[in-house]
């Protein structure tokens, strides 16, 4: 199948998502300035079935538009921070804030509470998935059409860029950031950090339970793996970070979907735009990998 036919078969396995076309209204509840950068705390309405925290921030060295990262909050069970960590990092990040860094780039940030996070809270993961079940939803589908209502958003605001929309995370994030990616083409830039690995992998080696079940999407491996998702971010600029001693990102995984990668990548003569790098690390983020992540956006966005 071609890329298009393929991100239209991904994006059908998200399970019974709402309309598309219904409007994304937005309700902006406090704006704050920071050191460096201008803060406002949102409501989206992104599924007409529960409303969206989120945050937007903004350079104070903005210009008239600004590119902008939709950044991806993590999991790690920490079910009430969701959006803050954009603000106040998480315990495997690199100390500094991605907020300051980012806007010291020059680039807007966009970060939205996943389901069950920050102000979404009240259900647990595990009841939220069995009642989408259920109802002939999935819980994974439901969080990348959030964020791909998000992007929708984005296009709202005349003070963005819409050609110039990147995505980041870790763990969670991570996977949410090459996920998003590969079904939505509005995504110029690719930057996960600690997500990648093969899923047959994870079966070999016994990492199934390391993810949350909002992770899995039914019947996925009849059709995709991992490097075959990930194809369809190609040509754009994708850079992958892991850590080798990472046990939800299983070395053998790592090398497979690298070498599928970059013969993908070399193939369509784009070959410089990807990159998968391994670190001697665990499920952590060094600063050495928040500088590189940071050079990337920086050269390609």
């Amino acid at each position: 199948m071609s890329r298009t036919e393929d991100r239209a078969k991904l994006y059908g396995l998200l399970g019974d998502l709402p309309d598309r076309r219904a409007p994304v209204n937005s309700r902006l509840i406090s704006r704050e300035e920071r050191e460096k950068f201008h803060l406002e705390n949102l409501i989206l309405d992104l599924n007409g079935i529960e409303p969206v925290p989120a945050y937007f921030i903004t350079p104070k060295k903005a210009g008239e538009k600004t590119p902008v990262v939709i950044f991806n909050h993590s999991h790690g069970g920490h079910y009430d921070v969701g959006r803050q960590e954009l603000i106040n990092g998480a315990p495997y990040l690199n100390r500094a804030s991605y907020a300051n860094d980012l806007a010291e780039c020059g680039f807007s940030v966009l970060c939205i509470d996943e389901w069950a996070f920050g102000d979404r809270r009240g259900r647990t993961e595990t009841e939220i998935f069995k009642e989408m079940l259920w109802k002939g939803r999935v819980m994974w589908g439901m969080m990348v059409y959030d964020s791909m209502r998000a992007i929708d958003y984005l296009f709202t605001r005349p003070d963005v860029d819409t050609g110039r929309i990147a995505t980041l995370g870790m763990s969670m994030g991570g996977n949410k950031a090459w996920w998003l990616s590969a079904v939505d083409e509005r995504i110029k830039v690719c930057v996960d950090i600690c997500s990648m690995t093969e899923y047959n992998s994870l079966i070999e080696t016994q990492g199934i339970d390391k993810h949350g079940v909002y992770y899995y999407v039914p019947g996925l491996l009849k059709y995709f793996s991992t490097a075959r998702i990930n194809a369809l971010i190609c040509p754009r600029p994708h850079l992958s970070m892991n850590g080798i001693f990472d046990r939800i990102t299983p070395h053998k995984g790592l090398d497979s979907v690298n070498e599928e990668l970059r013969e993908i990548y070399l193939n369509d003569n784009s070959s410089e735009c990807f990159e998968l790098k391994k670190y001697p690390v665990g499920h952590y983020e060094t600063q050495e990998m928040r500088t590189y992540a940071l050079e990337f956006l920086k050269k390609w966005l």
